[in-house]
């Protein structure tokens, strides 16, 4: 809305330009309430940005203060760490989570499971099918369960095509992305357990 003319027009939800005598007194004050609010919250998110930055930039260059007492230097991205203050009062972490996918191996594996399979029924192990069956499942969206997947590395079979195809899916892992939180702790209590800092607006 052309700020100019706000003593004399509101614009309303399709563009025009509505004279403000002609407006509720109630759409006037709605009007304000929204954009204090919005105002506010840019305000805000303005506020944690910069933070986030500093948070970030802070946290490295301590990890290479460190690091560099030993003649060392740190390179990469600066994740799974964490500090305390000197009375472990507070502490800080910084998590990175990684994205994973599959390549086209994945699929290679598992035409060689059911082989295993065919072998296997003869001997009884069906019941290990339906296991399988569900750790290859996808999702709604279409995705599979990538931890369900690396959980069948688990199971100690000695078959070798069983193996191959285990290595198959751990070949086929590629990092697709990935996330990281920084996160702030504080004692609290007459246990003094740690409670997070919620930064985020609906967990307060």
């Amino acid at each position: 809305m052309n700020t100019l003319n706000r003593n004399e027009f509101m614009e309303n939800g399709v563009g025009h330009l509505v004279p403000i005598s002609k407006v509720e007194e109630i759409d006037k004050l709605r009007d304000d309430l929204v954009r204090d609010l919005v105002g506010d919250a840019e305000k805000l998110r303005d506020g944690m940005i910069q933070y986030k930055k500093k948070a970030y930039s802070e946290v490295a260059a301590f990890v290479a203060l460190s690091v560099a007492e030993y003649g060392k230097t740190y390179g990469g991205k600066k994740g799974n760490l964490k500090f305390c203050s000197y009375d472990h009062s507070l502490m800080i972490q910084v998590q990175i989570s990684e994205h994973m996918t599959c390549d086209e191996r994945l699929q290679g594996a598992k035409e060689i499971i059911d082989g295993c399979f065919e072998r296997w029924t003869k001997d009884g192990k069906d019941e290990i099918k339906t296991v399988i069956n569900e750790a290859f499942t996808v999702n709604k969206e279409g995705n599979i369960n990538i931890r369900q997947i690396l959980g069948l590395r688990r199971y100690a079979i000695k078959d070798p095509d069983w193996v191959i195809a285990m290595e198959m899916i751990s070949d086929s892992l590629q990092v697709s992305g990935s996330k990281s939180y920084f996160r702030v702790y504080k004692r609290t209590g007459p246990e003094g357990k740690y409670v997070n800092i919620p930064l985020d607006f609906a967990s307060l």
